[in-house]
């Protein structure tokens, strides 16, 4: 099916932008070189740029109304980017049982109550993925919540501050628990690591993805998934325990991760439409950034060897020489998202994962924004770091580098969609 598509390619309506001048945010700076593969990092050299029109069918014809997006537009492009870039998710995909293991009424100083949550896959002793929720004490209504997929728990616990250091009256950190809990969301963190390992330059079948295994089987098939797809997964099935918790808005749920967890969470968000809202930090290439830029990190760099092969489909690697050679762009990717919200977070100084390249992306993929009545970026040029700008489809780029966030202007972006009546 997928080898028909890249033959109607040439046929299907293109996007043409010309980049050469538009960033003026980041400036050029000299190549370098990973894995043994060049890196440009000069605005010049990228040239003319080509996007698949994200309104116009495999086959050419053109998207005018909701229906035949929902129809056939968004499941084509799901099924793609499925097959040939993240992997579906197997048959054999272990069921998931949620336990509370441990509750404290009185967490983070009586402000919230904190469950202890482990997601047994395959059976009610197998691997767990680990969560710990936090939801508000003293409120009758279910909340909406932040479920944010981190890193392992032991790189997050930082010393204990002394009472001089932090006075009892200082506001919680910016995207703690106690953050979240102040501005009346619940926050759950999800170690993403529990749901599958993440070694560069190794399979990392261990946990989720062996549970899947057929019998004979070593490895996941070309189309199915790799890690991102796995930790994807993994969020789904902590939203199936969101539907079983009272304290929970589940129809209210946010997620939220940073590099390749910034990917994960736009496929998670892409894939299952109970995901509320996204906020992708940091995804860079096979995130939101363009593939067909050749700006920074590639395709290419990704499936290296010695890298992250094993976070993408096997099926992902034949566009490493070529990205070209897809039928899809990550603008695609992020429609998939439409109408619900989704803010690309960006850091001006992370050239590595093409900032500018997800602006281009959400500019390229507010059509489908509008089609369903939404809005997406407007902007023509993104002109002051430090500025959201959008709507349901949103950018930002803040002054720093790789994972930099500010908690403020997506705590806004949370509070327009999720709590839209609450002054």
């Amino acid at each position: 099916m997928f080898k028909k598509i890249l033959v109607v390619l040439a046929t299907v309506s293109l996007l043409l932008l010309n980049l050469s001048d538009s960033n003026a945010q980041i400036p050029d700076a000299p190549d370098g070189e990973v894995a043994g593969i060049s890196v440009n990092y000069t605005e010049a050299k990228v040239g003319e740029l080509r996007l698949p029109d994200v309104l116009t069918t495999f086959d050419g014809k053109q998207v005018t109304d909701a229906a035949a997006w929902k129809a056939v537009r968004r499941p084509e492009i799901l099924k793609y980017i499925e097959s040939e870039y993240f992997g579906r998710i197997p048959d054999l995909a272990p069921k998931v049982t949620w336990e509370v293991v441990s509750t404290d009424p009185n967490a983070l100083d009586g402000k919230a109550v904190e469950k202890k949550l482990a997601g047994h896959m395959g059976s009610p002793d197998g691997p767990a993925i680990d969560v710990t929720l936090y939801t508000p004490v003293g409120v009758e209504e279910p909340v909406p919540v932040l479920a944010h997929l981190t890193f392992d728990f032991s790189r997050m616990r930082r010393p204990q501050a002394t009472p001089q250091e932090t006075p009892a009256d200082a506001p919680p950190r910016p995207g703690s628990p106690a953050h979240l809990i102040s501005h009346g969301y619940g926050y759950a963190r999800i170690n993403y690591s529990s749901i599958e390992t993440d070694a560069s330059g190794q399979p990392n079948v261990n946990i989720a993805r062996k549970l899947a295994l057929a019998s004979g089987q070593e490895n996941p098939a070309p189309d199915e998934w790799g890690s991102i797809a796995a930790w994807a997964w993994g969020i789904s099935r902590l939203v199936d325990y969101f539907e079983t918790d009272s304290a929970v808005d589940a129809k209210r749920v946010a997620i939220t991760g940073t590099s390749r967890l910034g990917k994960t969470v736009t496929w998670a968000g892409a894939n299952d439409q109970r995901i509320a809202l996204v906020i992708a930090c940091c995804g860079g290439e096979g995130g939101a950034a363009l593939a067909r830029r050749n700006y920074g990190e590639t395709i290419a760099h990704l499936v290296a060897p010695a890298r992250y092969p094993y976070q993408f489909a096997g099926n992902y690697q034949k566009y490493g020489p070529d990205p070209s050679a897809s039928a899809v762009d990550t603008h695609c990717l992020v429609a998939l998202m439409a109408p619900r919200p989704i803010l690309l977070s960006t850091g001006k100084t992370d050239s590595w994962s093409d900032p500018h390249g997800e602006f281009l992306a959400a500019k390229a993929a507010t059509p489908a924004f509008e089609l369903l009545g939404k809005k997406g970026v407007e902007n023509a040029e993104y002109n002051e770091v430090g500025t959201m700008v959008g709507n349901e489809l949103s950018y930002l780029m803040v002054d720093g580098g790789h994972g930099s966030s500010d908690w403020d202007l997506w705590l806004q972006f949370m509070d327009k969609y999720l709590k839209p009546n609450t002054p």
